[in-house]
């Protein structure tokens, strides 16, 4: 009868790596969560992009098709003396949204606050809501 119980170093060592020493933060082919909200006077495209910076983002409009598009590269770990662990991180994303005719393109703005990038889109002058007209009776 042996005593010892057997480990496999293999399956513990796995498990370590796969549960223990997992770095679980936003990294990689992820695409950020998007709310996208109507106002009357505007439309808000809201994206969950935390710790990056203005610089990080690409927003373009080409053919009535707005795309937002960041590409970085994250550096933890970063010392000056040997390392026992350093990560690099790659974290790059493409959204894509159809933009309606009813919006201003050369008025769209956007805000990077919080970890929260704010596309705004305002909606043309024809396209706001009109007050109610009483129309005479002759």
């Amino acid at each position: 009868m042996n005593l010892l119980k057997r480990q496999n170093l293999v399956f513990t060592s796995l498990l370590d790596d796969l549960l223990l020493n997992q770095d679980w933060s936003y990294q990689g082919t992820s695409v950020p969560a998007v709310n996208i909200i109507e106002v009357e006077d505007h439309y808000d495209i809201q994206l969950a992009v935390p710790g990056k910076e203005k610089t990080d983002f690409q927003i373009e409009i080409e053919e009535g098709v707005l795309t937002i598009a960041s590409d970085t590269v994250s550096h933890a770990g970063d010392k000056k003396e040997s390392y026992a662990r350093k990560e690099f991180g790659f974290s790059c994303f493409k959204r894509s949204f159809n933009i309606p005719e009813t919006v201003a393109t050369d008025k769209i703005s956007a805000t990077y606050k919080e970890g929260i990038l704010t596309v705004s889109l305002p909606k043309k002058d024809e396209a706001l809501p009109q007050p109610k007209k009483l129309i005479t009776i002759k």
